[in-house]
């Protein structure tokens, strides 16, 4: 207790209850909660990102000798994915549904297999575009001409970050199917979303020097957004199969539990 509790037991304790009301405790839970779930969150957003522009640069590097996403590229993907994402994902504030999860318990892993899975499949449908983008592109889309190389660079460069846009909206739940709920509550996420997409648009079309893009058309850019947006639909389909959940210990911290009944000799 913070006002009636004596200068011992404040500075053993691990939680001060400030106005020495127990109804607070449900207020630290919902908050203690909520930071965990959204570092959750934003690790699965951030090992995606990093697992699928790993493995384009690198493959691409060794077939083909260049790598479609430059470093001024991989920069900013870089900051959609540590400043902003960590700002629009961290900033989710927390809800009642928190309360009915189970507790986590100190021994588990931070990356659950629901977490894997989602990375997983997220990461295999992104490399699938981007691969097919990268090796057939250009016969694909008949894009043809001098600058062809650098229009499905900047293509993939484009569906690449369009992927993580909506893939960002997904992370908002990982395991629920609607990821809408509670969406227009946070104005930093929308507000993150809306400058991701305007700031994309500026490099794409008007720092083409700088960022080493060509400006696309518009059948190009409905593109990108249609191959972005069909992440939602997979993570759908990805939160519909069911993940094996480990077997829990009934000794709680690894102790045999007292019997309720004294023992008959």
């Amino acid at each position: 207790m913070g006002i009636a509790g004596t200068e011992v037991a404040k500075e053993n304790a691990d939680v001060i209850i400030m106005d020495d009301n127990f109804s607070t405790i449900v207020n630290v839970a919902r908050w203690g909660r909520a930071v965990y779930l959204n570092i959750q969150k934003f690790v699965q957003f951030q090992l995606t990102v990093n697992i699928v522009a790993l493995i384009v640069n690198f493959v691409s590097a060794c077939i083909i000798g260049t790598a479609p996403l430059t470093a001024v590229q991989l920069l900013w993907v870089n900051m959609i994915m540590d400043t902003l994402g960590a700002l629009a994902l961290a900033t989710d504030p927390p809800n009642d549904e928190m309360m009915k999860r189970p507790p986590v318990r100190r021994g588990h892993s931070f990356i659950t297999r629901v977490m894997w899975r989602n990375i997983l499949g997220q990461g295999l449908y992104q490399l699938l575009v981007l691969g097919t983008l990268m090796f057939a592109g250009k016969r694909i889309l008949k894009i043809q001409g001098p600058y062809a190389d650098r229009t499905i660079n900047t293509l993939i460069f484009n569906s690449f970050v369009f992927c993580q846009v909506f893939n960002e909206i997904n992370s908002r739940e990982m395991e629920k199917i609607n990821v809408f709920r509670g969406i227009f509550k946070n104005w930093i996420f929308i507000s993150i979303l809306a400058a991701t997409v305007l700031f994309q648009v500026i490099i794409v079309e008007f720092l083409g020097t700088f960022a080493n893009t060509v400006p696309l058309s518009w059948e190009l850019w409905l593109l990108s957004v249609i191959l972005g947006s069909v992440s939602m639909i997979v993570a759908v389909i990805l939160k519909c199969i069911p993940v094996e959940s480990r077997k829990t210990d009934d000794r709680p911290h690894g102790y045999e539990l007292i019997p309720e009944e004294p023992e008959t000799v």
